[in-house]
C-alpha cells in the first residue's frame, strides 16, 4: 500500500536519488545528466521554501513531487518515479494529490513545465499544452512543453 506523506528536509538525498534515476531512465546522455545535475539536486531549503510530498510503499521512498509559487502562478516543479514503479498508476495518483493540494491554496490553474518524455503522461491525466520552452543542452536545442491544468 502506498502512503503519501509530506516531505521534510532530512529527506533530501532520497529525493535527489529518485530525481536522478527518474531522468536517466529516458536515456539522455551522462553529459547532460551532468549538466543538470544542480538542478535535480533536492535541498532542505528547498523542502522548507515549497511543498514537497514523498511517496512510500512498504519502507521504500519511490516517487515525489513539489509545487512552487512562482509570481502569480503555481507551478508542479516535480513529478518523479523511480523507473522500477513507472507504469504501476503512482504518478497519476501524485499528480492528483498535486492538483487537489492546488486547490486548497486557491489557485485556479496549475501550470507544468514537463520533460518531453512526460508530455504524453500530463496530456492523459488532463492536462493540455499551452506553450514551449526553449532550452539548450551542450550544443543541442530541447523543446519543453508548458502545461497547464485548470483547477
Amino acid at each position: 500500500m502506498i502512503k503519501i506523506l509530506q516531505a521534510t528536509p532530512e529527506q533530501t538525498g532520497i529525493l535527489t536519488t529518485i530525481t536522478i534515476a527518474a531522468k536517466r531512465h529516458w536515456n539522455y546522455p551522462e553529459s547532460w545528466i551532468q549538466t543538470w545535475l544542480p538542478s535535480l539536486t533536492v535541498t532542505a531549503e528547498y523542502i522548507q521554501s515549497n511543498e514537497t510530498w514523498v511517496a512510500i510503499e512498504g519502507e521504500q521512498y519511490v516517487a515525489y513531487y513539489s509545487l512552487k509559487l512562482d509570481g502569480e502562478f503555481l507551478w508542479l516543479d516535480n513529478l518523479w518515479v523511480l523507473p522500477e514503479f513507472i507504469g504501476q498508476g503512482i504518478g497519476k495518483w501524485l499528480f492528483h494529490h498535486a492538483v487537489e493540494r492546488s486547490r486548497a491554496t486557491g489557485a485556479t490553474a496549475l501550470k507544468i513545465e514537463a520533460d518531453p518524455n512526460a508530455q504524453d503522461f500530463y496530456e492523459k491525466i488532463g492536462a493540455q499544452k499551452i506553450g514551449e520552452h526553449h532550452t539548450e543542452v551542450g550544443s543541442q536545442m530541447r523543446v519543453l512543453p508548458i502545461m497547464e491544468i485548470i483547477l
